[in-house]
């Protein structure tokens, strides 16, 4: 027995490739901020410590991961959310079979 009914598809974003594409922006923007600016010769002011190059690159990357993370999930559920309205309707068959094994 198979019945025919509609139903309404529509396309929407992986939010896990969206996580993964902000971490890589978010450690991209840390390398750049860290090489960029050569702020670790000095001490720093509040601690009078000297900062490895590894270590300012660890305490920029602390904020550039969860910021590159936001975007991308914002951009997603923009994306969700113009691309979502767009639905088509297809048809589904549904086919019901008997799972007791009997052979009548």
């Amino acid at each position: 027995m198979s019945q025919v009914s509609p139903v309404a598809v529509r396309r929407s974003p992986k939010y896990g490739v969206f996580t993964a594409i902000g971490v890589a922006l978010g450690l991209i923007a840390a390398l750049i901020l860290t090489f960029a600016f050569t702020g670790t010769s000095e001490p720093s002011p509040f601690t009078e410590v000297r900062y490895s190059q590894s270590q300012t690159f660890g305490f920029i990357l602390l904020w550039c991961v969860p910021a590159g993370i936001a975007v991308m999930l914002i951009l997603a559920m923009i994306l969700d959310r113009t691309v979502g309205r767009r639905t088509r309707q297809v048809n589904v068959v549904r086919e019901v079979t008997d799972e007791t094994g009997s052979l009548d």
